[in-house]
């Protein structure tokens, strides 16, 4: 199998009106859930930070069960730098991050947004601080029970489930 030529970034946002971006993953099994659930939950596109795990290997290819060839994605050339070419391209940079000011998932009128890219950080530290910087707003999902968060790929489901984009959805069998 030959490694497919990348993909430039303006060509990934073309048509999309969910984007995933992905910073810093290094766990190929979560970078593969991602991408499942991108499938999934209708996230048109990912992008990945030049320091995300690859793809293409072959633990995130099988735990994505074959998703990474279904749903395009890119390798940012300039980090942080092309976050302000996903804004140019009309979308709103959410990030998933603990914090004060943070909102409530539930309370984001993500309906509200035509197109909708989520923020998502390395296992353990999250986002940059350069990366936050470049948000317009940070999303955090409530917990109860005392746990402070979930495991980047679960919180990814969720926060694709949430701000998911109607159009496009099958029923579930």
């Amino acid at each position: 199998m030959h490694r497919p030529a990348p993909r430039p970034l303006g060509d990934l946002l073309a048509s999309a009106r969910r984007v995933a971006i992905i910073e810093d993953m290094v766990d190929h099994t979560n970078l593969g859930a991602v991408f499942r659930s991108a499938a999934a939950l209708g996230v048109d596109a990912v992008l990945l930070s030049p320091r995300s795990a690859d793809p293409l290997y072959r633990r995130a290819v099988r735990v994505s069960m074959g998703s990474v060839f279904q749903v395009p994605w890119a390798r940012a050339a300039s980090w942080p730098g092309d976050l302000a070419v996903v804004r140019a391209a009309g979308f709103t940079l959410a990030a998933l991050a603990l914090g004060p000011g943070s909102v409530p998932l539930g309370a984001f009128p993500a309906g509200d947004h035509e197109r909708l890219a989520l923020l998502l950080g390395t296992e353990g530290d999250g986002l940059s601080d350069a990366a936050l910087a470049e948000a317009d707003v940070a999303l955090t999902i409530p917990m109860h029970g005392g746990v402070d968060s979930l495991n980047v790929a679960a919180a990814a489901a969720v926060a694709f489930w949430e701000c998911r984009h109607d159009g496009g959805m099958h029923p579930a069998l």
